[in-house]
């Protein structure tokens, strides 16, 4: 019988693979390092958290001075520890790294603070809520922010109708349609919430966004954090609501 399970060779040949890509990503002067780190990290469709090396390094260049560098290593520890809590043999992970999960986070809301560009700050949000790992739907909550649009399905068991969800610079709508292909497609407007009747994470981001003055962050929250409109079946719906759903 073929053991297909690798050898002390290959996890060493992995090992140190995985080194050196931390190397040059710390390194800073090539370009692919971070996405062959990622490429490197992932297995089966899951980030691999077990390196002993990844966090302790990443950490390191969360808190240097180089503000890309300081953002791709947030990126990735967030993403790992999200993936570590959501599997059996890795979910001590947060408490075996503490120290370093609380440096992180640190430094995370450090480079929120100072980063102007729009969608670099709300990746830093993700990294927030990756690394505070209160939500495992953090990355789908920014995502659709950032790219200014939610794909999502009406929760009408009766209707199951695919729901766009728009907030940018296209408008501030609902649809179900893919509205990027079709000309004159049906669109109803969205349900924002009012800022001073958010409560909960929604309260807490929209006032992290307009403290570090990016208003267009917290009013594209509220309409994250509002109502949507169904056009087949008319039904409303909470927004981050289906989000959560999808994600699950």
């Amino acid at each position: 019988m073929t053991n297909s399970s690798p050898g002390p060779r290959a996890d060493e040949a992995g090992s140190g693979r995985t080194a050196a890509l931390l190397e040059r990503a710390a390194a800073g002067r090539n370009g692919r390092a971070w996405s062959d780190l990622w490429t490197e990290l992932y297995h089966n469709g899951t980030l691999d958290v077990s390196h002993p090396l990844v966090l302790p390094a990443l950490t390191d260049m969360a808190e240097g001075d180089d503000a890309d560098t300081a953002a791709s290593a947030l990126h990735l520890a967030g993403a790992l520890l999200v993936q570590a809590d959501q599997r059996y043999g890795t979910r001590d992970l947060r408490a075996r790294h503490a120290p370093e999960v609380a440096r992180l986070l640190a430094a995370a809301h450090r480079w929120r603070r100072v980063t102007a560009d729009r969608d670099d700050y709300c990746h830093l949000l993700e990294a927030v809520l990756n690394l505070e790992g209160d939500i495992p739907w953090g990355e789908e909550l920014i995502g659709g922010v950032v790219s200014e649009e939610y794909e999502l399905e009406c929760p009408d068991e009766d209707c199951s109708a695919a729901l766009w969800v728009v907030i940018g610079e296209r408008g501030f709508f609902s649809t179900s349609e893919d509205y990027a292909l079709s000309e004159g497609v049906e669109t109803l407007p969205l349900h924002p919430a009012a800022p001073d009747a958010l409560d909960g994470l929604g309260r807490r981001l929209h006032g992290l966004a307009l403290a570090d003055g990016h208003e267009d962050v917290a009013h594209a929250l509220t309409h994250a954090f509002g109502e949507a409109t169904c056009p087949q079946c008319g039904r409303r719906c909470s927004v981050v609501g289906q989000v959560v759903a999808r994600s699950g």
